[in-house]
């Protein structure tokens, strides 16, 4: 993942490929939040291949900073496994410049009941593969959620297998997701707010109405660790001058989230 100039410190870049999104949970805004601030870096159509009524109109007008930013994306929504196989081969053939391909739940209508389980894998395979090749071929990201269950990856690259939102246990989904899988970004829950991490980004700065919250290791990517003082990001701000070795707070009295 790499880092724009506008939200480096909030959410990650993406790369071209496919990308996994683990959310803290299924209804979380993570999803929403890095498509939006991905749109205020790109240019083109967004293609949207909806599950389980992820793609939340009124999330998206809620977070996007205006009705421009969301101009150019289009939903559809499949309700069973047959349906987004079939929406996925005919959003890649539509996509002429496409700036961002969106799959949220991606696994879960594969794991119904009307459809064959080895009929159900191929098509699975099938539509990872086409997304994958597609966000390589044409440089655009494709950002997919599965949840914890589904994700046999990690930012570390180790394995997963707690509970799901979207889907319930199959180890044959999880396995070929993290075949496919060309980056993994994990979001969780903070007190601040949404945390994201990747094998090289994590959350520093954290936005919310009418402020903004810093953390430490902001200061010191910014500012440097003072030598001696590095393998401690707390007293490499307190020797800075940023922070209050004793209170934790910023000159000023304000906050600092360690």
């Amino acid at each position: 993942m790499t880092g724009g100039a506008t939200h480096s410190r909030i959410v990650p870049r993406l790369d071209s490929g496919l990308t996994v999104l683990d959310r803290p949970r299924r209804r979380s805004p993570a999803l929403h939040q890095l498509v939006l601030a991905e749109l205020a870096e790109r240019e083109g159509r967004t293609f949207w291949v909806d599950a389980r009524n992820e793609a939340s109109t009124y999330a998206l007008y809620e977070l996007a900073p205006s009705r421009a930013r969301l101009s150019g994306v289009r939903v559809a929504r499949a309700f069973t496994a047959y349906q987004h196989h079939s929406l996925v081969r005919r959003a890649v053939r539509e996509a002429a410049d496409p700036a961002l391909v969106v799959a949220p739940c991606l696994p879960s209508l594969y794991r119904d009941d009307d459809v064959p389980d080895r009929e159900a894998a191929d098509l699975f395979e099938s539509s990872l593969t086409i997304l994958r090749e597609f966000g390589r071929a044409t440089d655009a990201p494709v950002l997919v959620t599965a949840e914890s269950a589904d994700s046999a990856v990690t930012s570390t690259g180790a394995s997963t297998s707690a509970g799901a939102d979207c889907d319930s246990d199959g180890d044959t989904f999880a396995t070929l997701l993290g075949e496919y899988a060309d980056g993994h970004i994990e979001c969780t829950r903070t007190e601040a707010g949404l945390k994201y991490a990747t094998e090289d980004f994590e959350t520093t700065v954290y936005l919310d109405d009418g402020y903004w919250q810093t953390t430490i290791p902001y200061w010191v990517e910014l500012f440097g660790a003072v030598a001696g003082e590095a393998d401690d990001p707390a007293l490499a701000a307190a020797a800075a001058g940023l922070v209050d070795a004793s209170t934790g707070n910023r000159p000023g009295g304000e906050n600092a989230e360690v």
